[in-house]
């Protein structure tokens, strides 16, 4: 295999283990900063804090000023308002119409 050959497959094997280091990252339990938090939720930090204002999204205070968040408790916020399918609806009317 030609010089060349061995770099990108070199770059190749750095970009895979690259990506599963930061899918290992986002395994573990740790607090999101604000910063971390809006990228994770795809928001601006000041709609995040007006949510946080409003008691509208689970968050900490430790010191009383900086905010943090926990990542399963984000994604639980993210699914708390589920959209049934047509499908899903047809079925739940006909079950109850037997």
């Amino acid at each position: 295999m030609a010089k060349s050959g061995y770099t990108s497959l070199n770059q190749e094997i750095l970009k895979k283990l690259t990506t599963m280091e930061n899918l290992l990252k986002g395994q573990t339990e740790t607090p999101l900063t604000l910063d971390e938090a809006a990228q994770y939720l795809d928001i601006s930090k000041s709609y995040i804090y007006k949510l946080t204002c409003s008691n509208k999204i689970p968050h900490y205070k430790p010191q009383g000023k900086r905010l943090y968040f926990a990542k399963s408790e984000l994604d639980t916020w993210l699914l708390r308002n589920p959209v049934k399918s047509t499908a899903d609806i047809e079925q739940k009317a006909i079950s109850l119409n037997m």
